[in-house]
C-alpha cells in the first residue's frame, strides 16, 4: 500500500464533501446557477478522483510499478489544475484559469491510462483453481 497516497485521499474526500456543502450552501449567496454548476463540477471530479487515489494506494500492493505512483501524481495534480481551476472561476469569476482546466483534465486521463499500463505491463501469472 502507498500510504501517502491514501492519506491524500482521505484529504481530499474531506474537501470534496466540504466543498460540495459550500457548492450547496454557501455559494448561492454570491454565485449564479450557472457558476455553481461549474463549481460543482469540480466537486464532482475531485470526488471521483479521490476514489481513483484509493485504487492507486492499494493498487501499489498488487502492481509493483513506478507507474501507478505517476498515475498518483497525475490524479492529484488534474485534482488541482482541473478541480481547483474550476472553483477559482466559479467563486472569484478568475477567467484566466479557463486554459488550466483542460491541462487538469489531461493529467486526469493519463492517471488512468498509467494505471492501464501498469496492469498491461505486470508479469504475474495469474493461476486458474
Amino acid at each position: 500500500m502507498r500510504k501517502g497516497f491514501l492519506l491524500l485521499a482521505a484529504l481530499s474526500g474531506f474537501m470534496s464533501v466540504a466543498f460540495g456543502a459550500f457548492g450547496a450552501h454557501g455559494l448561492k449567496q454570491i454565485a449564479t446557477p450557472e457558476m455553481i454548476a461549474i463549481f460543482n463540477l469540480g466537486v464532482e471530479y475531485q470526488f471521483y478522483h479521490t476514489f481513483a487515489l484509493i485504487a492507486v494506494a492499494f493498487a501499489g500492493h498488487w502492481l509493483p510499478s513506478r507507474l501507478i505512483d505517476w498515475a498518483g501524481y497525475l490524479f492529484m495534480g488534474g485534482i488541482v489544475l482541473f478541480s481547483g481551476s474550476l472553483y477559482a472561476y466559479a467563486i472569484l469569476g478568475a477567467k484566466w484559469t479557463g486554459p488550466i482546466t483542460p491541462i487538469g483534465g489531461f493529467c486526469l486521463l493519463l492517471g488512468w491510462l498509467f494505471i492501464a499500463l501498469a496492469v498491461w505491463r505486470n508479469r504475474v501469472v495469474e493461476l486458474d483453481d
